[in-house]
């Protein structure tokens, strides 16, 4: 079975057209003697034979289900329900394509109108969309959702240096060419009274973390003071969350945030190189008509019986270019459905066991490491699930140790971003993580300070 479905004779006429006598005249480019090169393929191999040798390649990874990971920055590995899995494995989600026709979308349409309830529940906040590619491309919209609301005559964006670094540098490629003044960024790390000093009249808004990227937990009575500065002089506030973390934090819409955004990865989906992942978009109802992405909405048919619709969907493919909100293309939200089965499936007291676990571990961890000679705790303010280490070696070499030695995924190394934090190592965990777990880190890094590494002979490469 060939996969070019023309003929020679539809060949031969579209030559013509193109005024060429046959197929290699088209890469006349590439030199003669190297249109064709030999190919030292080896033997054709059956079915079996292949899925055997994909198999020993497979086993070579690293993957989580055979290292212990204490790597997070942003991507989380928490348990994941078989539910989740078998629900968007079904052709009618898996398979489906942006539900503009309602008529034959009414499953996919209210799976995302679950997601948009649950994330308003989460966030408790007035509406949500469904969705945005990831966390980093919510957070650039929704700095530009607030340019919109001010009509793009403030320019002025106070963006914290904790945010993750990702983000803040997706807010920057979103909007560049649009003559922002982005401030904030080298301010002091965790010092929200500098940042709101920051706002004026010409700020258009404030994007804080809570918890932020190093871990930090901010309390509900300052986040509210930072999002009263912020009204007072009429900017927008946004906050950045850990959905995981609204499992038993207060939810931003208690102290009165504007627009909330986050990454959905950790609702239902496995870490994975780069995505799919989800953007979490929710924010009051005022500013419905400025929100970019698209809503699903609930409305009766002309029979009276319920129904759902794409009730506002200002993308730029279904009106005027410059009148777009969004620059959100064709976006299935598969990975939203996922997030909406993992929710139902954990139920509030469910994410609040999670976020719990994952609380106590990361503290209990936290401590042993504290204990051992050479490593310093440098989160000394309240955390959630990550934490700052300062180590005696470079972060690099100790996760190379780790690894080749024990199996475990090490933590993010913090100077890849701040200059300031030499030395320092992000560590996640998880409710994954098992005494067992964090007991072998603690070891390993007991081992570290005794010398390991200055008796362990490493070759690099590069």
């Amino acid at each position: 079975m060939t996969y070019i479905p023309n003929t020679d004779d539809e060949r031969a006429a579209m030559l013509r057209v193109i005024g060429v006598d046959k197929v290699e005249d088209l890469f006349h480019d590439v030199p003669e003697a190297h249109r064709f090169p030999p190919l030292d393929l080896p033997r054709p191999l059956s079915e079996a034979e292949i899925l055997a040798e994909l198999r020993d390649m497979a086993e070579a990874n690293a993957d989580l289900d055979h290292v212990a990971c204490f790597l997070g920055a942003g991507s989380y590995h928490h348990f994941v329900p078989s539910v989740v899995d078998m629900v968007i494995s079904r052709s009618e989600f898996y398979t489906a394509y942006t539900p503009y026709q309602p008529e034959v979308s009414q499953g996919v349409l209210q799976a995302l109108f679950e997601y948009q309830s649950m994330i308003c529940a989460l966030t408790e906040m007035d509406v949500a969309n469904s969705s945005h590619y990831d966390g980093a491309t919510a957070t650039a919209e929704a700095v530009i959702m607030a340019l919109n609301v001010h009509r793009r005559r403030r320019k002025r964006v106070v963006l914290s240096p904790t945010v993750h670094p990702m983000y803040r540098e997706t807010v920057h490629t979103y909007t560049q060419g649009m003559g922002l003044n982005i401030v904030g960024e080298d301010a002091p790390l965790h010092d929200l009274k500098a940042l709101a000093d920051l706002i004026d009249e010409e700020t258009c808004c404030i994007v804080v973390q809570n918890p932020d990227f190093l871990g930090r937990m901010f309390s509900p009575k300052e986040m509210k003071a930072l999002a009263d500065a912020a009204h007072a002089h009429k900017a927008l506030f946004i906050v950045v969350v850990d959905p995981i973390s609204l499992g038993f934090m207060v939810a931003p819409g208690r102290y009165d945030a504007d627009i909330v955004v986050g990454e959905g990865q950790s609702l239902g989906s496995l870490p994975q190189f780069g995505g799919p992942y989800l953007g979490i978009f929710a924010f009051k109802k005022e500013y419905v008509r400025k929100s970019s992405g698209r809503l699903v909405g609930e409305t009766v048919d002309a029979e009276g019986k319920r129904g759902y619709v794409i009730t506002l969907s200002t993308r730029e493919q279904h009106i005027r270019r410059e009148k777009a909100t969004s620059n959100i293309c064709t976006n299935e939200a598969l990975v939203a459905i996922a997030a909406a089965v993992y929710l139902a499936a954990m139920g509030k007291s469910g994410l609040r066991r999670v976020a719990e676990l994952s609380y106590h571990k990361a503290h209990y961890a936290a401590q042993r490491i504290a204990e051992i000679d050479g490593f310093d705790l440098l989160s000394t303010w309240p955390f959630f699930k990550e934490f700052v280490v300062r180590t005696p070696a470079p972060v690099q070499e100790i996760n190379d140790y780790l690894l080749d030695e024990w199996g475990i995924l090490g933590g993010y190394d913090l100077s890849r971003d701040y200059p300031q934090l030499e030395n320092a190592m992000l560590l996640c965990v998880t409710e994954m993580n098992d005494r067992e777990e964090i007991d072998a880190l603690v070891d390993a890094f007991k081992e570290i300070a005794n010398g390991a590494l200055d008796s362990t002979v490493r070759f690099y490469v590069g």
